[in-house]
């Protein structure tokens, strides 16, 4: 949508090039046009100033900032990078600093929230400018920090150029989002990674990832490592799982360059390194331990090993692992509780990298005692191709499974199902709101769904109760 007197940019993405649309621009009353090249078939007019660049996306970068009036810099500026974790570390960190009275704003995958409003993202990073329009909007609103998820494509694609962080967050890094549309390798997925620690004044980086050395190659910022491994400056002693009431928590505690005692109310040795990586930060930013503690003791991250508790003693756990690590760390983690029974829904998505199917067909198999293959967001793949590449790999191994297409009675089905003990995990989409089936955008939340499952079941019970009170009430009259 282009309005009169604006400056039309011209991006190439992967499905349609603004260079096409430049004469359309003008027409539409466009002041200027910036582009990397002359637009073919372009003529102009004497009143429209075309302004060609190297780096259009570049460009609108630093015309926002300027637009909105640089808000970075009456902001502390906190970016969170890494293949997982991003999310959680992200919510710890705002977290922590609220409860710690630092008005924080948020940028990333589930929603962002300026101070004034919180609407659902649509990208885990956004465009540049709508980048700066949202950090205004938090300065204004009296904000001093943000607190950002910073994605590989948004780095690539230079959505944060002209950007200083004040505190850069590397979480971790594997194989992943390579392919089409995507990164072409892996090596330019860790370079674009470690684009985030060329622009930062300091630097908190998890030093058990086996790839942290290049990052750290990278940082021209002070650097400070945390992890379980004794020669990071924040490490990790003494975890245990540990069952609370309704929930899968751990306690740790954290050691070296100051001591923090915590209990999360979420799963995973992974969670204490996010909740590490958060702590680093926000020590970094005046907080002290205790209110460190007090804030994360009940940390609820939307999507992200979200637990619903069934009256039986079963547990449901949402999660958003949609690829093989994802799955991989979900299932282990879970398993150390010791459950009765282990049971993984899961399908994968259509139009992604084929090899998902198979990884997280093998961390399934390798960790739960019960699979439900069901669909995800086929897009305009055949729903059924995709489970016929799951089941594939699954056939592999000597695992129970059923196969159920429709996600929603899929997740009746394990719902209905987890019995006392158990835990059935909703795998693949989390916190998001829509299924995307062809060329159509849905409406379906798992959340809602493992919601309204356990509601059906609670109601039919109460029903047989009911029922079976009515009939021996007739009985005895009879007799």
């Amino acid at each position: 949508m282009c309005r009169k007197d604006s400056v039309f940019v011209c991006i190439e993405g992967a499905d349609a090039d603004g260079h096409d649309f430049a004469g359309s621009a003008a027409e539409k009353g466009a002041c200027a046009i910036v582009c990397s090249h002359m637009p073919a078939g372009f003529a102009g007019e004497e009143r429209v100033t075309v302004i060609c660049t190297e780096d259009p996306r570049a460009a609108m970068a630093h015309m926002a900032a300027a637009l909105y009036g640089f808000p970075a810099e009456e902001l502390t500026l906190i970016g969170i990078t890494g293949t997982k974790g991003k999310t959680t570390t992200a919510f710890m960190t705002a977290e922590i600093l609220r409860k710690a009275g630092c008005k924080t704003g948020l940028i990333g995958t589930v929603c962002i929230d300026t101070g004034s409003r919180v609407m659902e993202s649509r990208q885990t990073t956004p465009e540049s400018a709508d980048i700066q329009k949202y950090l205004r909007e938090m300065a204004d609103n009296g904000c001093a920090a943000a607190v950002m998820e910073v994605s590989s494509q948004a780095l690539k694609l230079g959505r944060v150029e002209g950007l200083i962080f004040d505190i850069a967050v590397f979480t971790n890094l594997s194989a992943d989002h390579i392919g089409s549309g995507e990164h072409s390798s892996l090596e330019e997925y860790i370079y674009c990674k470690s684009l985030l620690f060329r622009r930062c004044r300091a630097a908190v980086i998890n030093g058990d990832d086996p790839l942290h050395t290049v990052i750290c190659a990278a940082c021209r910022a002070e650097i400070t490592t945390y992890g379980f491994r004794k020669e990071n400056a924040l490490r990790a002693e003494n975890y245990a799982a540990v069952r609370m009431p309704g929930k899968l928590g751990v306690e740790f505690q954290i050691k070296g360059d100051y001591n923090i005692d915590l209990v999360l109310p979420v799963p995973g040795r992974f969670n204490c390194s996010n909740a590490m990586a958060a702590a680093a930060v926000c020590s970094r930013m005046g907080v002290k331990p205790a209110q460190i503690a007090e804030a994360l003791r009940n940390i609820q991250i939307p999507g992200r090993q979200e637990v619903f508790p069934r009256e039986n003693g079963g547990l449901i756990v949402v999660d958003y692992a949609h690829n093989g690590t994802a799955l991989r760390s979900l299932l282990a983690a879970l398993e150390e509780y010791r459950p009765k029974r282990l049971t993984c829904l899961f399908g994968c998505g259509g139009k992604r990298d084929r090899n998902r199917r198979s990884d997280m067909g093998k961390a399934a198999c390798r960790y739960a005692d019960f699979l439900v293959i069901t669909s995800d967001n086929p897009r305009n793949e055949s729903p059924q191709a995709i489970i016929r590449d799951i089941i594939t790999e699954v056939k592999k191994h000597d695992v129970a499974y059923t196969v159920i297409p429709d996600r929603r009675e899929a997740i009746r089905f394990a719902v209905s199902g987890c019995i006392d003990g158990e835990i059935a995990v909703i795998a693949g989409k989390g916190h998001e709101h829509e299924q995307i089936i062809g060329d159509q955008i849905l409406h379906f939340d798992d959340r809602e769904e493992v919601l309204a499952s356990i509601e059906k079941v609670k109601h039919e019970r109460d029903y047989h109760r009911k029922s079976d009170s009515s009939g021996k009430g007739k009985a005895a009259e009879r007799k």
